[in-house]
């Protein structure tokens, strides 16, 4: 399962950027008087005993945004509200109960999801009977607390930690796996729709159509080899400025919602088009969320005897260097040829983004590439990595517990990702790479390099 995420919400100037700062414990987010200051999602990884989650903070619900992004505000805030497992409600004890803060409830009446209401700015026992009001919203367990004074942490992160949904798989094991969810996206005219309906005539394929809500794409079941699977199928896009009507603009939401439900995602291309801003701006999204991915360069007969798959491989990998991880396929939708292959190697990379490493052959591996290729000096110290583990599938997310997280240069911990996909079992899938810093009561030192071997003999033996 992937790694369990928190979400902060609640009308603006209640104190949500103070609380995830402080529950981060480090300025993060930006904190001012002024409404609206956030506006994207901000993400943190907090650690709490053997347990991580994401934290994410979220703009002011129902803030009047002076610079007119209420909308995009909005939709970040209901992404977060859709990906979190634990939601803190936040109010502010000072300013009671606001018109604001029950609209706040209303919205998050129909999600089924632990809520935590957390009163804020309780800056002292005396102010805990002003916050009983709050009750009458009926949102989760109530909890009072002042991000200021540092009063009750403890016993929110408790509360946190008590909610989150419990890991199914345990160290080095695989879960079995649900049918897979594909999204396929892209532009309009690659041939998205053609290419489900050779899944739909494919030999031994069962399908049938299950029309989502208004907002949603369509998902087509089907069954290949005595494997059931889910085809998302999406409308095509077209760029920003070219989208006018509702019809248009809730369909290139239902993509991005598309992306964010799916396993894997099959990012269509025409081989016959040059690559669009609208294609770009697709990678980039699917990227943001750590989607295993596929380029699926399509309607390839067009280019039998004229191009060598070679060139469009080099195309795409210069177009977008940071997914030269991403496998790319040809295939041709209309006849059906390769359609099978595409699927198979889908079934891979889900299998790849479920994997877990054992922690004793993670923090081997992070010795031998420490031997190999030491981290920069860092302000005349060298900074150390104590060990590694793999905290989360879907993506897989490795921690990196070292003395200054700082230290370590962004091409250093480009290089460590690529040891990970060169010699784990996930090389063509997104990961993330958290370093984190180690903790007094934490004495663990399970990376053990060559160097520091040497370091200790030296000691021993001067």
């Amino acid at each position: 399962m992937s790694i369990p995420r928190v979400a902060v919400v609640g009308r603006p100037n209640v104190g949500k950027s103070s609380v995830f700062n402080w529950l981060a414990g480090r300025r993060i987010s930006i904190v001012d008087d002024v409404a609206g200051v956030t506006r994207d999602r901000v993400t943190h990884l907090v650690e709490e005993g053997d347990c991580f989650f994401e934290l994410i903070d979220t703009g002011g619900v129902g803030i009047n945004d002076v610079d007119d992004l209420g909308t995009e505000i909005e939709d970040q805030i209901a992404i977060a509200l859709e990906d979190a497992d634990v939601l803190l409600f936040v109010v502010d004890t000072r300013a009671g109960l606001l018109p604001l803060d029950e609209e706040v409830a209303k919205r998050l009446r129909y999600i089924d999801k632990p809520i935590i209401c957390v009163a804020n700015k309780t800056d002292d026992p005396s102010l805990d009977p002003q916050a009983y009001e709050f009750y009458k919203l009926g949102r989760g367990k109530l909890v009072r607390v002042s991000a200021m004074q540092n009063r009750n942490r403890q016993e929110l992160i408790d509360l946190i930690v008590e909610r989150l949904p419990v890991p199914a798989v345990g160290d080095g094991a695989v879960a079995e796996a649900p049918p897979m969810k594909v999204a396929i996206v892209g532009r309009r005219n690659t041939g998205k729709s053609t290419f489900v309906n050779s899944l739909a005539q494919a030999e031994r394929m069962i399908v049938s159509e299950v029309a989502g809500t208004t907002r949603d794409s369509v998902d087509v079941r089907f069954i290949l080899d005595n494997k059931e699977f889910v085809a998302i199928d999406t409308p095509g896009l077209r760029r920003n400025k070219s989208v006018k009507t509702d019809v248009e603009y809730y369909g290139v939401h239902r993509a991005q919602r598309s992306i964010r439900r799916a396993d894997v995602v099959l990012m269509f291309f025409d081989c016959s088009e040059r690559i669009s801003k609208v294609d770009k701006q697709l990678i980039q999204y699917i990227a943001e969320n750590y989607k295993p991915c596929i380029f699926v360069v399509n309607k390839w007969d067009k280019m039998h005897g004229k191009m060598p798959t070679e060139n469009w491989v080099n195309y795409l990998r210069d177009t977008f260097k940071t997914m030269w991880h991403t496998p790319v396929a040809f295939i041709t939708g209309q006849t059906g040829k390769n359609v099978k292959a595409l699927v198979n190697h889908a079934q891979m990379l889900f299998k790849q983004s479920r994997q877990r490493v054992p922690t004793g052959e993670l923090n081997r591996l992070v010795g031998r590439a420490i031997d190999h290729f030491e981290p920069p000096m860092h302000q005349g110290k060298r900074p150390r990595i104590y060990y590694a583990t793999q905290v989360s599938t879907e993506p897989p997310t490795i921690v990196l517990v070292c003395n200054n997280p700082g230290g370590f240069t962004q091409p250093y911990r480009r290089y460590l990702l690529g040891v990970f996909r060169d010699q784990l079992s996930f090389g063509e899938v997104p990961m993330k790479l958290y370093l984190h810093r180690r903790r007094r009561d934490d004495l663990r030192d399970e990376v053990v390099t060559k160097h520091a071997l040497n370091d200790e003999a030296s000691s021993e033996h001067p």
